[in-house]
């Protein structure tokens, strides 16, 4: 595991945004606990066991609920998305912030195991996956994805960054536009981005193509959520670079089929998460790039 820092402004914020995408043929794995820690603390808690590569805390069982599959959380995501979850397939991923939420919520409703799929961001947000008790892929809660699933308490917040190669001048909305941008299909960032700066802007499947458009100079420069383009600047060893971002006060939820009978302790735990600081920790764990040094454009 590649340990990453994020500076305190992003810890203190743990609150969100849109999205990552994936490949459209759903891939399954599932992972199991290994045992006990004493080691880890978070918000003054100890770990009390471990989820493949992540420590969990709390009391096992204390907040449970029905999962779709007997004995295990059956979650959905959108690979890749390092930092989020670390691994290019579904069977790969141990470790990353939202990798070990899950794995929290499965230990805190008396289970051992995470079964992890990944599936096509744009069908997920539009309720097009099924069997599953909830999903984390960095996702943007909206009105319009309201009326088909239904959103946890907020975890995360961001807001749109802007991500060019490190020769490329951009210091403002002006120069951006001059630039050939790539976007996400499916995702907050391309609506804003095609609605305020590039009408025209070239969308991409998937996050995998859109940030390899950008390494090959298919596009200039790409827009989605500023914690994704601070892991994507991370990945790329310097050769890429967060020049600028756009306030939209959105945040990351946990998607939940529309209904779920487990909202409420999905909604629990996560709030547990928050309290007693496990998802700073996680931040500090796994995310990279403190946000608020990243400046702000206008439209």
């Amino acid at each position: 595991m590649r340990v990453r820092h994020i500076a305190a402004g992003l810890v203190a914020s743990t609150l969100v945004f849109t999205a990552c995408g994936s490949s459209k043929t759903a891939t399954t794995t599932s992972s199991s606990a290994a045992g006990s820690s004493s080691t880890a603390a978070a918000g003054g808690l100890t770990a009390t066991g471990k989820i493949d590569n992540c420590d969990v805390y709390g009391t096992k069982g204390s907040i449970p609920f029905t999962p779709t599959s007997s004995g295990t959380l059956s979650l959905q995501t959108s690979l890749p998305a390092p930092g989020w979850f670390n691994g290019d397939n579904a069977a790969g991923v141990k470790d990353g912030y939202e990798y070990c939420m899950g794995a929290e919520i499965a230990w805190l409703g008396g289970l051992d195991k995470v079964s992890l799929t990944n599936v096509d961001f744009d069908q997920l947000v539009a309720a097009g996956t099924k069997s599953f008790d909830l999903a984390l892929a960095e996702i943007s809660i909206t009105d319009k994805r309201k009326q088909v699933v239904d959103f946890s308490t907020p975890y995360f917040a961001s807001d749109i960054g802007v991500i060019v190669k490190k020769d490329t001048a951009v210091t403002s909305t002006a120069d951006l536009k001059k630039l050939s941008i790539g976007v996400q299909q499916g995702t907050t960032g391309a609506d804003f981005a095609t609605k305020n700066i590039a009408p025209n802007a070239k969308v991409f499947p998937d996050s995998a193509s859109m940030f390899a458009a950008l390494d090959a100079g298919s596009v200039q420069a790409v827009m989605t959520d500023t914690s994704i383009v601070q892991q994507q600047e991370k990945q790329s060893n310097g050769a890429e670079v967060v020049v600028g971002q756009y306030k939209t006060g959105e945040s990351y939820g946990a998607l939940y089929p529309k209904g779920s009978a487990n909202e409420d302790a999905f909604n629990k735990a996560i709030q547990y998460m928050i309290d007693n600081k496990i998802l700073s920790k996680l931040s500090v764990t796994y995310l990279s790039g403190d946000p608020t040094t990243v400046p702000f454009f206008t439209v």
